[in-house]
């Protein structure tokens, strides 16, 4: 279901951006990755991406304001975009959702809640005719 969709994974954290792609590669997605807000802000504004997942907390420019400037991008005020976070306390999916975030996924990151989000987020009928990549091969 999800076979050639076009992901932009922001993290700065090296460590979870590898489980991210890890908990990703089970899908024939093509996964762009940019390692703070600034660069995501600049990759958006020259891809044509499904869906954008953000982590919150990162240095440069947080994935708050990383969403405001990318929905604010000409053609990006409907890319769907997920916080991908350790922010679980109270309050920090509405914060999420009130910066202009579809949803809010917790880490530790569940790999059937990730995927279920990106199923609900991802219109079907943006991925018809997108040849998919291959799947990896094991190792």
């Amino acid at each position: 279901r999800l076979a050639g969709a076009r992901i932009l994974l922001v993290d700065d954290n090296a460590n979870n951006r590898e489980v991210a792609l890890d908990f990703l590669a089970v899908a024939r997605m093509r996964i762009d990755v940019a390692t703070g807000g600034q660069e995501a802000v600049r990759m958006a504004k020259a891809g044509d991406y499904d869906l954008v997942l953000m982590d919150i907390q990162m240095h440069e420019m947080d994935g708050y304001t990383a969403t405001r400037a990318i929905r604010a991008l000409p053609g990006c005020a409907d890319v769907p975009v997920v916080a991908m976070t350790a922010h679980a306390m109270a309050g920090d999916r509405e914060k999420s959702l009130a910066a202009g975030m579809n949803d809010h996924v917790v880490k530790p990151i569940d790999p059937d809640l990730l995927l279920r989000t990106l199923v609900k987020w991802i219109a079907p009928a943006r991925l018809q005719g997108r040849t998919a990549p291959q799947a990896a091969a094991p190792v």
